[in-house]
């Protein structure tokens, strides 16, 4: 095997083989059990082996698997899409399947390409995105994305777009206070817009928080900043909601915060409750009645996948989500929001722990060499990794980002688990870290 965003020859150095898992716990061939504090990369719901959700698929395996959506449709796939459109802000009315998060956002950006074609305005064909965006690894995704060492070596294969600074508090060394980071990249944005918004066709934003590029949180008031400033200029407005949707951040969506209304919003994830592959891309009625018309005309979103809408897939997602609804498990989230600050408060006065960045049960700790001078430790010396390996040996899975540890338990975890969580990452934070100075 050849894994996904993995140097073979590390893995080589520390195999790891999942065998099974139940509730936040994954266990490997060997018996060893870990707390699984990625939530299987940021997609697990409810913890592994949820008996509602199991029933759900075996169910639907009674009736059929899978036919296919192009030209006909099927019932887990209608009433999934009711229930998204019920549970998405206002403006979202159409649901278009996929299978995975990057798929969502080729979808977003082939859509809002063809969307101005079909309105007269062929002229509108560019993108705009931030710093450090992240929206998944298809060619058209990474064309949108703005994470250096994930993308550069592609650079010949993509299409180029506009890049809009990200208004990065933490890291900021000229303003002082997230009102003035905020209004910077405000302004910024606008001037962009002033110059290009005759060619641009949308703007690819991850909703509040990046997660990939580094957890790097918005300050208050930014998102809808940029939601009126796509309106102003007529950019349609791409959010991705894929790590950031389904309670992650204590709302449904994370665009609820500051009542943003995106022309076109991606989900996947967390929408099966980590079970299988399903995405959604959903778009306003001004959108889907742009392509709806005679087949001459030539209008047809001529794009599909071929387990688009998989009847196991959307049986999953439906029982998924009445598990949020029956058990008030956004409300359950937001208490657990407040036990995860608290929990995580001593890490803050750790000598080599510069930032603690938290969203909803989203959480990114970022090591550093030195907080007084700020100097981040050797980049070659894998700081954030070892401390993941060292997690690992002591009972607990992650993944860092650089050298920022990602923490995002499953929604279900309790709070005794909680603890043992963070007590396993302060742990392997203070041998690494410690070793890592000589100490």
């Amino acid at each position: 095997m050849w894994l996904p965003f993995t140097q073979m020859k590390d893995y080589d150095e520390n195999p790891l083989v999942i065998e099974s898992g139940e509730g936040v716990y994954l266990r490997d061939i060997h018996g060893n059990e870990y707390l699984d504090g990625y939530s299987s990369l940021w997609l697990n719901v409810h913890g592994h082996r949820n008996e509602e959700i199991n029933q759900a698929i075996k169910d639907q395996l009674d009736k059929i698997a899978h036919s296919t959506l192009l030209g006909a449709t099927n019932v887990p796939s209608i009433l999934l899409a009711e229930k998204l459109v019920s549970l998405s802000p206002e403006s979202l009315k159409r649901v278009f399947y996929s299978d995975s998060g990057a798929t969502s956002v080729e979808i977003a950006i082939k859509m809002a390409y063809q969307y101005w074609q079909n309105k007269g305005r062929p002229e509108k064909q560019k993108f705009i995105t931030l710093q450090n965006a992240y929206h998944g690894d298809t060619v058209g995704a990474i064309s949108v994305g703005k994470v250096d060492i994930f993308h550069r070596v592609y650079k010949s294969l993509m299409f180029e777009s506009f890049v809009a600074p990200f208004p990065d508090v933490v890291h900021h060394s000229d303003l002082s206070t997230e009102e003035e980071v905020r209004d910077q990249a405000l302004s910024e944005l606008e001037t962009i817009f002033q110059e290009h918004h005759h060619e641009i066709a949308g703007m690819t934003v991850e909703s509040l928080i990046q997660g990939a590029g580094g957890m790097n949180i918005m300050p208050k008031g930014y998102f809808k900043g940029v939601e009126q400033l796509c309106r102003k200029y007529e950019i349609l407005l791409i959010v991705d909601e894929v790590a950031t949707g389904f309670g992650r951040t204590g709302k449904m969506f994370a665009v609820e915060h500051e009542g943003v209304q995106p022309d076109i919003m991606t989900v996947a994830k967390g929408i099966t409750g980590g079970y299988l592959p399903v995405a959604a891309t959903l778009t306003t009625e001004e959108m889907y009645e742009a392509f709806y018309d005679d087949y001459t005309s030539l209008k047809t979103f001529f794009h599909g996948h071929s387990y688009t809408g998989n009847q196991l897939g959307c049986a999953a997602a439906l029982a998924n989500l009445e598990i949020y609804e029956r058990d008030d498990l956004i409300g359950k989230v937001q208490k657990k929001v407040d036990i995860i600050k608290s929990l995580l408060a001593p890490l803050k006065n750790h000598p080599h722990v510069s930032s603690i960045r938290q969203l909803g049960m989203i959480c990114g700790i970022e090591l550093i060499e030195d907080k007084d001078s700020k100097k981040s430790f050797p980049w070659e010396d894998r700081v954030g990794y070892w401390t993941t390996i060292k997690m690992r040996e002591l009972g607990m899975l992650t993944r860092p980002i650089g050298d920022t540890i990602v923490f995002m338990p499953p929604l279900a975890t309790t709070e005794a688990e909680l603890q043992k969580m963070v007590t396993i990452m302060t742990e392997a934070i203070d041998i690494t870290t410690k070793a890592a100075v000589g100490v």
